[in-house]
């Protein structure tokens, strides 16, 4: 059962660094999941605090690094309307996500077969949730396959923020079609003032 974390701020929406700020004092025994998900459930993000780690792709979305700390990061991801992820896991570190603007659908998977020596596995869907504002999400463990999608249907770009702790640099994707799985290596997207730096 998750305990309720009242807002330190309950007057007002959270800039997103004064999340991150709340959630990097946490000490290490208390930065637990089930007391970061409640600390999410009770927080709101000002949208327009995330202004400078919004940048949109019409070929795919983005990953931009909000606030790095050694239990936990925390990136701004975005999302036009009909772009997703891939189905992944996150090499066994928590994630959280909280949708400051719009809604995303996270659909996750369950392993039916696996076969590690010939990295072939066959996935089942399994829950499937919206995500938005009044609804962050804690990516199940029990379950940790999944992947995260702006539905045309929704009409409207998105911006997610997700918390991995600890911070990873790799992740297990998967392709339904077939059924052959990869490590994959992830990176941050660079700034328009960073071009031509190579990024994590």
């Amino acid at each position: 059962m998750v305990t309720p974390v009242p807002s330190p701020f309950p007057d007002r929406p959270l800039a997103v660094l004064e999340l991150a700020g709340l959630l990097a004092s946490f000490a290490r025994e208390r930065f637990t999941p089930e007391r970061v998900f409640a600390t999410l459930r009770a927080a709101r993000v000002e949208p327009r605090s995330l202004a400078p780690y919004v940048q949109f792709d019409p070929r795919h979305y983005t990953r931009n690094l909000v606030f790095k700390h050694e239990r936990f990061e925390m990136l701004a991801l975005c999302w036009e309307p009909g772009q997703r992820s891939s189905v992944h896991n996150h090499d066994g570190q928590q994630c959280w996500m909280v949708v400051p603007v719009g809604r995303l659908l996270n659909q996750s998977y369950r392993v039916l077969e696996l076969d590690e020596q010939q990295r072939l596995c066959r996935l089942e869907p399994a829950s499937a949730c919206e995500i938005s504002p009044e609804r962050p999400l804690q990516v199940d463990s029990a379950e940790p396959i999944h992947r995260v999608e702006n539905r045309p249907e929704f009409g409207e770009r998105a911006v997610s923020l997700h918390i991995y702790s600890l911070p990873y640099d790799r992740c297990l994707a998967y392709c339904l079609e077939t059924g052959r799985y990869a490590e994959v290596p992830l990176s941050y997207t660079p700034r328009p003032a960073d071009a031509g730096r190579s990024s994590r």
